[in-house]
């Protein structure tokens, strides 16, 4: 994905005359959390954490190369924006969120720093953040100053988080494998949903074993499933998130095999639903059984993954109260 990290862009028309650079500071808020997000170049960058329904707000400068000479534009605006870029079209972004604010009319600048602000109260974020194979979702502060032969524009990236409240049914997956007369395994998780800091606690039953088997490994999968044009169907990419091994030798009929996995840590996302009638995201637990003859059998089980919220720590409370007694 070829995207703009960092803060500044530069134009410089035909490398003489006045140009512009731009800063877009989101939410310079003491405290809140910034997420660790790697770029197309494996560039570890921090973003700013946001919720739905939370204030967007923030401040922009735009700084001359020459101090005194004139910057005409045509006007200066700023854009809250969710995107949607797919891998089979990359020239076109689709957007399901569209906010914009006039910052400046048509004018010229001509201070070496001017400085603006900007606010879109209670702004909706549909969905979560998402980077994947062939579909990455994103939300951007754009700051655009329209000129006449080229504008200069300059984007900044926020991470968004969908939180969810515990699922109402949840009941355990009960599942049998087998070859008739030769192997029959039953497997069961305790839950068929769990959020991205939960422990997926299982067990295997080995209740008929005819045939030697080598050894038992189980993988988290990601299903990543896209829109493609007209009637061409849909892409889909699987992604193995994790694999071990629970069990390294040869079962015996009657023995069971305990299975605890824990989540956190791993590079998850809730579980998405034909997103903007784009993408899917969807997670699987693979069992995969090999014997000695290095012959292998699959069984596969969908489950749900979902956001929770995590407890504020004793020092964010602390500030949280501060900071409505101040406004109070």
């Amino acid at each position: 994905w070829l995207s703009i990290f960092g803060e500044k862009k530069i134009m410089n028309f035909f490398g003489f005359g006045q140009s512009a650079t731009i800063d877009i500071d989101v939410n310079a808020v003491e405290g809140r959390e910034l997420v660790p997000v790697k770029s197309a170049v494996d560039v570890v960058e921090k973003q700013p954490l946001f919720f739905d329904g939370e204030n967007l707000s923030g401040s922009v400068a735009i700084h001359l190369k020459q101090a005194g000479k004139k910057f005409e534009h045509s006007g200066i605006k700023v854009e809250f924006l969710g995107l949607i870029e797919l891998a089979y079209d990359r020239s076109t972004e689709h957007d399901f969120i569209s906010l914009v604010k006039e910052l400046a009319p048509p004018g010229e600048l001509t201070k070496k720093t001017t400085n603006f602000t900007f606010e879109f109260k209670n702004a909706e974020k549909t969905y979560e953040t998402y980077r994947g194979i062939n579909a990455k979702l994103k939300y951007v502060v754009r700051v655009t100053i329209i000129r006449r032969m080229s504008d200069v524009v300059m984007e900044k990236e926020l991470t968004v988080h969908s939180l969810a409240t515990y699922p109402e049914l949840n009941n355990s997956i009960k599942m049998e494998v087998g070859i008739e007369d030769c192997l029959h395994i039953e497997f069961e998780y305790n839950r068929s949903k769990y959020h991205l800091r939960d422990v997926i606690v299982g067990k295997i039953y080995f209740l008929l074993v005819r045939i030697k088997i080598s050894n038992m490994e189980l993988s988290i999968i990601r299903r990543e499933t896209t829109s493609a044009h007209g009637s061409q169907g849909a892409y889909t990419e699987n992604k193995t998130i994790t694999k071990y091994e629970i069990m390294d030798g040869a079962p015996v009929k009657g023995e069971s095999i305990p299975i605890r996995l824990f989540l956190a840590g791993f590079d998850l996302t809730p579980t998405m639903s034909n997103v903007n009638k784009k993408f899917s995201v969807k997670y699987f637990l693979n069992l995969v059984l090999v014997d000695e003859e290095d012959r292998r059998y699959y069984k596969q089980q969908e489950i749900t993954l979902w956001r929770k919220a995590q407890p504020m720590s004793k020092a964010k409370r602390l500030q949280t109260s501060t900071l409505q007694h101040m406004k109070q």
